[in-house]
């Protein structure tokens, strides 16, 4: 069994239950009731509202519930409402929704590489096929020019670290080390 967060996950899997607690020393669960609105620029929007556990808010979304959202990057916005119409905005943020390899067949594709795996493989491709020795061509009266090899390398580096970054991120939510780090014991 997963352990409850006590913060809004900065990522989520569409059609996994998601649950997490908020404690809000200034807003108890008796008193008042956490809400939170999510938004996406090309997907439908969607409200979670938290229930009481004991001064705590505790939210839950059942998996049939996410399984309806959109995966990419979302941005939310939590407040509580009280007695006497009482609204105040205690948070916001943002989310990515993950693919849920789940839903559909089997056999369906799905891309579900980060943008920066995605760029960089799209860029070390572009630089396997690139003939080096044609900066621009025309035809027609169209011109054609490529982003110079120093530039494509540039980007190759700066893609190849955010890579890094995200598999690093993936070893440590594993409990694993990172993997240029050396360790021992004495």
């Amino acid at each position: 069994m997963n352990e409850i967060a006590t913060t809004e996950p900065s990522r989520l899997r569409v059609g996994d239950t998601w649950k997490w607690k908020r404690t809000l020393a200034d807003y108890p669960a008796g008193d008042w009731v956490l809400k939170y609105r999510f938004k996406h620029p090309t997907a439908v929007g969607f409200e979670i509202i938290s229930a009481a556990s004991g001064p705590d808010h505790a939210v839950t979304v059942p998996a049939a519930t996410s399984a309806g959202y959109a995966p990419g990057d979302w941005s939310w916005q939590a407040w509580v409402e009280g007695g006497d119409a009482e609204k105040y905005t205690i948070g916001a943020g943002y989310t990515t929704l993950d693919s849920d390899y789940r839903s559909g067949v089997a056999a369906t594709s799905l891309d579900g590489r980060s943008h920066a795996r995605r760029t960089l493989c799209a860029i070390e491709s572009w630089i396997e096929r690139r003939n080096p020795g044609v900066e621009s061509y025309e035809i027609a009266g169209r011109q054609m020019r490529y982003i110079p090899i120093a530039e494509l390398l540039r980007l190759r580096q700066y893609y190849k670290v955010e890579v890094d970054n995200e598999e690093a991120a993936v070893r440590l939510s594993a409990g694993l080390a990172k993997p240029n780090r050396i360790q021992f014991r004495v």
